[in-house]
């Protein structure tokens, strides 16, 4: 082998093998789905502006209080710039919200008692994470 073919090849080598990294990049990225806790998405709101803000709001429930799983799942959710993103968790064994809406309560005060955790990812991307938020 020439000295040309060599570098040829190891180029094409070093691209083949950065692409390949790109891919499994891509393709391994943690998703809500990684987490242990069981997460199902039971109510979900969004504003219909696309030009601002843009709010969500999430009722999401859970087989057990995995506090760190909770806040992990939040930060995983979607967040647009300058927009909210709140997740209420309720356990699977009690009931939850099946219908959220924009304003001050997302949901009917009956399931306020069975609230776990709310995570809020606010406008500045500050986020907070509230055990018990209506007790």
């Amino acid at each position: 082998m020439s000295k040309k073919n060599r570098l040829r090849n190891g180029i094409i080598l070093g691209i083949l093998a950065l692409l390949g990294y790109i891919l499994y990049d891509s393709f391994s990225q943690p998703s809500t789905g990684d987490l242990s806790g069981e997460f199902k998405e039971v109510a979900f709101y969004r504003n219909e502006n696309n030009t601002g803000p843009v709010n969500r709001i999430y009722a999401v429930t859970l087989k057990d209080t995995l506090w760190q799983q909770m806040q992990t799942y939040g930060e995983l959710m979607p967040h647009t710039k300058y927009g909210t993103t709140k997740v209420y968790y309720f356990l699977q064994s009690t009931p939850a919200p099946t219908h959220v809406s924009a304003g001050k309560d997302n949901f009917e005060d009956t399931y306020k008692p069975y609230c776990l955790a709310v995570f809020e990812k606010d406008a500045l991307s500050r986020v907070s994470f509230k055990k018990y938020p209506f007790r």
